[in-house]
């Protein structure tokens, strides 16, 4: 009886010990902490008050309901009127703290501007549009414009560049006065200037490299607006949609709001053509060639040589860029390239520090520099040719490079490269012949020299859809200015099909009357890859590889075939560019015809995504009825918030929420 009671007991502890066990491991994970924390920070107060009127602090401070960080506050955090000394803005806890040091100015009003750069100490979630006012006056100014700046050319949002403002309207203002009042456009290239008195204003955009807020450098890239803008304010209506979940609609309410205009500014930022003038470097990488390197596109410059004195100036061939930035001299005279330093005189146009380009003169050296090492292997090199003299030397020949390859584009010339200038070369060297019935039947092409390298020809045949060719160059037909020939060259080769290409036929509307255009196609790196010109609203390419390609279109004001950057001094925008707002898709032997109104997007939607460099960032992900209820306790206590009545002169009223003391 004893042994079963034991037994039972035994059974019974091993049960309970087993169910411990089991509950033990199942509570053996980490408390969960929680919801995650979505909820930006809440302003509880601040000193001085929010729109504070008769005030001039030297130190603000903004306690939030928890603990802080500012993020590159260098960057986001913008104080208007701009402060010519940096002001120190940091956090504290839960206090975001700045520190004035320039002299406030009287009866003006003060924005802080924070953008997203406030985020609660652990999560970091930004408190976005945070913005502080006060005014050192009775009155509080309380109007905005807004809108965006894109690059000319490229049409890409402009990140990070001062947009301001001048009431004076003289021409020198925007370059010797500071910005009355300034904004910073944020990563989709949108700005906001605000505190704005009612009045009549110049707007202009500045990247800004000294930070001194005005344009007082070409290398800085600029915007402006022609037309004249007066704030103003409207009363409108939004619809708010409230959300049960992510995917369910709760309620849709109507919100009033005051709309602060203009806000759909658009400015089109650019570099001046102007830039600083100067040799920048000079080099005698060979025995036989001299380089020049300028700083920026130039005259050509003239030279004469000293170092031998030669009298007539065939001693070199010249070749150069096309904004003649860069000069390279082939040496062509033996008694000239042997020597060891040569030495001559240069013209050339250098910038003063008043940005005035002037005619200058320059004596330069061109040494060939050899070390012990170098004389070293040059005499070990020539007791070995001694040693060998009866031996086979290999025979070094003059290089030739060319395009063509097996597979051959129909829409391309045949161009032709010499690795060093040749005494002679024209059409009679090259022969080009057709395929016909297994004999080869010759082709005539047009034949051009490079008019800036001397070492580059170009063939323009007529070619054949599917026709295999052969392109050859006799040996030794050939000679450098070195001694060098060439070696036998001989390539067969097949013009792809018809069937192989696609056609496109664009007819364009928006173009100005009286005005010419082309269009450019891009590939998927916006690159433009062909070009041809709108001939009476239409433009057409012939012959284009099947894939997916974009478009842009250029009003060329001055029918130079290029687009061309404006000039601030001259009050000249920059010619104005629209991007068809989609893809082209061209598929082989297929004929694509696309209506285009450039007119019908505005600008700043019109380039695709696909092919804009500065994307938009992705923001933060929040629960959305959080947001909206921390938006409308945002419009309830704001003093901005309300239709736009009142007095002052419209100084009060406003529809842009700004989060506030609770």
């Amino acid at each position: 009886m004893l042994n079963k009671i034991f037994s039972l007991l035994s059974s019974l502890f091993l049960v309970l010990l087993t169910m411990v066990i089991i509950h033990s491991c199942a509570n053996m994970a980490s408390p969960t902490g929680g919801a995650y924390d979505v909820t930006p920070p809440v302003v509880k107060r601040s000193t001085p008050e929010f729109n504070a009127l008769q005030s001039t602090p030297s130190r603000i401070e903004i306690e939030f309901d928890e603990n802080i960080k500012i993020k590159t506050p260098s960057e986001k955090v913008l104080i208007t009127p701009p402060q010519q000394s940096l002001p120190v803005i940091r956090s504290v806890g839960k206090k975001a703290i700045v520190e004035l040091s320039d002299e406030l100015l009287p009866n003006t009003t003060y924005t802080i501007d924070f953008t997203d750069a406030i985020v609660d100490n652990n999560e970091e979630n930004p408190l976005e549009n945070f913005v502080f006012s006060f005014s050192t006056g009775d009155q509080l100014d309380t109007l905005s414009v807004s809108g965006k700046v894109i690059t000319a050319q490229e049409l890409e949002p402009v990140t990070g560049i001062y947009v301001g403002i001048h009431s004076n309207f003289d021409d020198t203002v925007f370059t010797n006065v500071p910005f009355e009042r300034i904004s910073r456009t944020d990563s989709r290239g949108n700005f906001t200037i605000r505190g704005l008195a009612p009045g009549r204003y110049k707007v202009y955009a500045l990247a800004d490299l000294n930070r001194d807020y005005k344009y007082d450098s070409p290398q800085e890239a600029v915007a402006f607006l022609d037309s004249i803008i007066i704030p103003s304010t409207m009363p409108a209506v939004r619809q708010d949609t409230l959300f049960v979940d992510s995917l369910t609609v709760d309620t849709i309410m109507t919100i009033h709001y005051t709309r602060f205009l203009p806000d759909d500014l658009l400015l089109r930022s650019f570099l001046s053509d102007f830039q600083r003038q100067y040799l920048q470097k000079h080099e005698r990488p060979a025995q036989h060639r001299i380089n020049l390197y300028f700083a920026a596109p130039t005259t050509e410059p003239s030279f004469t040589l000293l170092q031998p004195e030669v009298t007539d100036s065939n001693w070199y061939v010249a070749e150069r860029s096309a904004g003649n930035d860069t000069l390279m001299l082939w040496i062509t005279d033996s008694l000239i390239y042997q020597q060891d330093s040569i030495k001559m005189k240069i013209d050339y146009m250098l910038t003063d520090t008043l940005n005035k380009n002037y005619i200058t003169t320059d004596t330069l050296s061109f040494n060939i520099r050899r070390s012990a090492r170098d004389r070293q292997d040059e005499k070990k090199e020539k007791k070995e040719k001694e040693d060998d003299e009866n031996d086979e030397i290999p025979i070094q020949f003059l290089g030739i490079k060319t395009n063509v390859q097996s597979s051959f584009e129909l829409f391309n010339p045949v161009r032709i490269e010499f690795d060093q200038p040749v005494v002679a070369f024209d059409s009679s060297y090259v022969k080009l012949s057709l395929e016909v019935d297994s004999l080869l039947e010759p082709v005539p092409f047009m034949f051009e020299a490079d008019t800036l390298n001397p070492r580059k020809f170009t063939l323009r045949p007529r070619w054949e859809p599917g026709g295999k060719y052969m392109m050859s160059v006799d040996s030794a037909t050939l000679f450098n200015h070195y001694g060098l020939w060439n070696n036998k060259y001989e390539q067969r080769f097949t013009v792809k099909p018809l069937d192989q290409y696609g056609n496109l036929e664009i007819t364009i509307s928006g173009i100005p009357v009286g005005k010419s255009a082309f269009v450019e196609l891009m590939d998927k790196t916006d690159k433009p890859f062909r070009k041809n010109a709108v001939k009476g609203n239409v433009v057409r390419f012939q012959d284009l590889l099947p894939g997916e390609i974009y478009a842009r279109i250029v009003i060329d004001e001055n029918e130079d075939g290029k687009w061309n950057t404006g000039n601030y001094e001259e009050k000249r925008q920059p010619e104005e560019v629209f991007y068809y707002p989609g893809l082209l898709v061209i598929r082989a032997y297929s004929d694509h015809v696309e209506d285009w109104d450039i007119h019908a997007t505005p600008v700043e939607k019109q380039k695709p995504l696909e092919i804009t460099k500065n994307k938009p960032e992705e923001k933060k992900r929040r629960n959305p009825n959080q947001e909206r209820e921390r938006e409308q306790q945002s419009r309830q206590s704001s003093p901005f918030s309300g239709s736009g009545s009142g007095t002052g002169g419209g100084r009060s009223g406003g529809g842009t929420p700004r989060i506030q003391p609770n």
